[in-house]
């Protein structure tokens, strides 16, 4: 095939067909704001005690029955356990005063024997209170949480493959139905298990539904509207239905009932099969060259231009010769990419781990959960926009590791804000979220031109993976607080600055042309080798660096 941009020059950089087709495809991001991160109230865990089953009691002793404990320095009632209720019946029945006539500290222990007791303050109910998931079963909320993520891992490696045999469209639609069905069905949980194995499937739909419409609004768009959907257009309606979430949830305090409505609002997609159109590259790709041809045709009506007579001709449809075919073997072969793929690795995992982390630890914060959710997700919206401008005049490595520093710096902070400025310490959090987005935004970017074209579906491949692998160990970051209240900011804002020290020793890209081989990929800078390798200029204008040259010559 010839060059696609240039067949379809004629349809111009604007227009209504591609303004509609860019509103229309990012609406569909505000359903993945919505379905992403329910799991924050879904399984909140609301104050809790040993429930006191109806027996006879003195009011003193209902009262006294349960254990204070000091935790971070505060007194609060054990949250599992209580003093024997065979001994304090038997204290009550004989008119003992527990404080005056018996030390109650010297009583007995045992578990919540009947269950617990929730607080309704917040929530009506949540899967922890449903299932009684605290205590000796509280590590089933953070695995509730990864079983999300785990799903995630797994429609990325599948969603690139799926697109690419049955359409981008049709992957779309696909994943928006799926997402539905399984957030309905799992309001109709009947046990933990039967909730975490729905949600493989929500998670799955979901990062599939994200990449295929990512990869069907780029090859779709015009190459000046390209850009504004891969910066800012898909990040920022994904905040739009981030940031309205909370809000539902507060209208909606019982879980089911709130699962039943976010699976409902995907209705409103199914006009939209009959507006948005197919990839006419996927279609030229797949022999399909009538339906392109008539999708280009209807888009150049509602453009008001006027389309050639042919717009593919048919020497441009010859098949090109076959390629070599990278795969992450390839990846192995050269120490420069291996050291470049290990750094960027860490770096998505980290930022992975400080993002979802942070996402997730909302409902832990002091103040109200819902207005703490909604202002984690209103700070992304100026993230997105100030690293997109950013971007176009700021070198990418100096401007990651200062995003890393930011957001890993705050977090290390909040330790050392008194109890008393609890709203100090949400302020740094909120801080630290902006800094983890804009290194989220970056390092997409910067990822993509690091690789050359023959290894970056790969490279990207790699990187998202070990994205999932930070997502699926965040609720579990979040869970060490239960330990330690400032134990989950240490393990993320040491390991955020560690990637950033990591950072400084991939190469720059900026101002530069995108790699398309192995020989024109840049070295890391002076830590694969001893000493910074000579480059020189190659044959296509760019520099190479000669062992990795020959490297690619023995390969091929």
């Amino acid at each position: 095939m010839g060059d696609y941009d240039e067949d379809t020059a004629f349809l111009g950089q604007s227009g209504p067909y591609f303004w509609s087709t860019f509103f229309l495809l990012t609406s569909v991001y505000v359903s993945t704001g919505f379905n992403g991160l329910y799991i924050v109230f879904v399984g909140a865990t609301p104050p809790h005690h040993c429930l006191i089953p109806e027996v006879n009691l003195t009011e003193e002793w209902r009262k006294a029955i349960i254990p204070i404990e000091i935790v971070d320095g505060e007194e609060e009632l054990s949250k599992c356990s209580r003093y024997s209720l065979e001994v304090v019946r038997n204290l009550s029945a004989e008119g003992y005063v527990p404080g005056r006539d018996v030390n109650v500290t010297g009583l007995k222990q045992e578990g919540c024997l009947d269950g617990w007791s929730y607080s309704k303050d917040i929530y009506q109910s949540t899967i922890v209170t449903e299932w009684d998931l605290v205590c000796d079963n509280e590590w089933k909320v953070p695995f509730a949480s990864s079983t999300l993520f785990v799903g995630y891992l797994v429609g990325s490696l599948i969603s690139g493959q799926l697109s690419d045999r049955f359409g981008r469209k049709k992957v779309v639609f696909a994943c928006l139905g799926i997402q539905c069905v399984s957030v309905f069905l799992q309001s109709f949980s009947r046990s933990w298990t039967m909730f975490c194995i729905i949600f493989l499937f929500v998670g799955a739909s979901q990062i599939s539904l994200y990449i295929s419409a990512f990869v069907l609004g780029t090859e779709v768009l015009s190459k000046s509207m390209r850009v504004l959907f891969t910066t800012l257009g898909a990040f920022l309606f994904y905040c739009i239905g981030y940031m309205t979430l909370p809000w539902i949830a507060y209208a909606m305090r019982e879980w089911r009932t709130l699962l039943a409505i976010l699976s409902s609002t995907a209705v409103v997609y199914i006009p939209l099969w009959w507006f948005i159109p197919e990839s006419p590259r996927w279609l030229v790709s797949q022999g399909r060259v009538e339906e392109a041809e008539a999708i280009l045709r209807d888009a150049a009506r509602k453009n008001k231009v006027e389309a050639p007579p042919v717009i593919f001709k048919e020497s441009e449809l010859e098949a090109l010769p076959p390629t070599k075919k990278y795969t992450i073997l390839d990846v192995l072969k050269s120490s420069n990419i291996r050291c470049i793929t290990l750094m960027s690795l860490l770096l998505w995992m980290a930022i992975n781990i400080g993002y979802f982390g942070l996402s997730l630890n909302t409902s832990n914060l002091s103040g109200n959960p819902f207005m703490n959710c909604f202002l984690s997700a209103t700070c992304e919206v100026p993230a997105y926009i100030v690293s997109t401008w950013l971007l176009k005049k700021c070198p990418r490595r100096a401007l990651l590791s200062a995003f890393l520093i930011t957001g890993g710096g705050v977090l290390l902070l909040i330790q050392f804000i008194p109890d008393t400025l609890h709203y100090v310490a949400l302020a740094l959090e909120m801080f630290g979220k902006f800094g983890f987005t804009m290194a989220f935004s970056v390092v997409y970017i910067y990822t993509a031109e690091i690789y050359p074209t023959v290894l970056r579906n790969v490279g990207i491949g790699m990187c998202s993976s070990a994205a999932r692998i930070g997502s699926i160990t965040a609720p579990y970051v979040i869970y060490l607080g239960t330990y330690s209240k400032f134990l989950p900011y240490i393990v993320m804002g040491s390991l955020t600055i560690g990637s950033s020290v990591v950072n400084l020793f991939l190469p720059e890209t900026l101002n530069k042309d995108l790699p398309e081989t192995l020989e024109q990929m840049q070295q890391c800078k002076r830590l694969c080798r001893g000493l910074k390798p000579k480059t020189y200029t190659s044959e296509r204008g760019g520099t190479a660096n000669p062992s990795l040259l020959q490297e690619a010559k023995q390969e091929a």
